[in-house]
């Protein structure tokens, strides 16, 4: 594979531009050609990249070859969460030092993960050339993938918002709390208001009980349809479940610390639906790439 690029190559002098190459800047660059899942929140601590995690590795046990992206460039943990000692991550890809594929790791389950730094504020800031240069590696790394599952920063930062609309589906994690519910509801705003295409997906992570966690789903949906005009799916719930703390200490997921607890059983579950989903692997445009390109 080649070195991430920071800089748009020069034209061939006294080469004959192909009808529409002007238009042919990095915004053209493929997305990831296989089903790519975002998984979101609209604030921290909601068990996000908790649900990243054991989602992936419960895909991975149904025997899909999943690639899990650690989009939090600057405030990274899955290498923790799956029990990993990363020697590279994405600081290194982005400053030319390491290409994408020399940087994975591979997890449990098959699992191959794309780790992040943490501790790098200056890598949350990425600008639209290197993102979209970054975008172009993933593309070529996820060939002999089924899945790509990109674990976002929390909130509605510019490059939380570009994974989550550059994804093919898109999870927001949220909790029965207020707070959690309503900062899942800002961050939806935010990302129809940027043009979002897909139809979100919301689930309501750390539930007492499966009537809260449907009561939140129905007074979130009903927001988003009467406010935003948007529709939302929902995606059930992961029980409030003492297993995945103890697993979180261990390093490892609950998936595989605790398979027959209730959460590990949740997350199996949520992996068999999604997996038996009908894929749309097709590269999407984000909307402020369409409209330049079209200008």
């Amino acid at each position: 594979m080649a070195d991430l690029k920071l800089v748009p190559p020069a034209p061939r002098s006294g080469a004959a531009a192909p009808r529409g190459a002007a238009r042919e800047h990095f915004a053209t660059l493929a997305r990831p050609r296989v089903r790519t899942i975002a998984v979101t929140s609209g604030k921290g601590g909601v068990g996000k990249s908790t649900v990243a995690a054991n989602l992936a590795v419960a895909l991975g046990s149904l025997g899909a070859r999943v690639i899990l992206f650690d989009g939090d460039l600057a405030q990274a943990n899955l290498d923790l969460l799956l029990g990993l000692s990363p020697r590279w991550d994405l600081g290194h890809v982005l400053r030319g030092e390491k290409t994408l594929d020399q940087i994975v790791v591979d997890g449990p389950e098959g699992v191959r993960l794309v780790p992040a730094a943490s501790g790098d504020r200056e890598l949350a800031d990425l600008d639209d050339f290197r993102r979209e240069g970054l975008y172009r590696e993933l593309s070529r790394l996820s060939e002999d993938a089924d899945l790509v599952l990109v674990d976002t920063a929390s909130g509605a930062s510019h490059l939380t918002s570009s994974f989550a609309r550059a994804a093919s589906e898109l999870i927001v994690v949220t909790t029965p709390e207020p707070t959690s519910y309503s900062d899942a509801y800002g961050l939806l705003k935010v990302l129809v208001a940027q043009g979002l295409t897909t139809t979100p997906g919301v689930l309501v992570n750390r539930a007492p009980s499966l009537e809260e966690a449907e009561e939140v789903a129905h007074d979130l949906a009903s927001l988003t349809r009467r406010f935003l005009s948007t529709n939302i799916d929902s995606l059930g719930s992961l029980p409030d479940d003492p297993a995945v703390g103890q697993a979180v200490r261990r390093r490892r997921t609950v998936v595989e610390a605790a398979p027959r607890s209730p959460a590990a059983l949740a997350f199996m579950a949520l992996a068999g639906r999604l997996w038996a989903r009908p894929s749309d692997p097709a590269p999407r445009a984000l909307p402020h790439e369409r409209l330049r390109l079209s200008a």
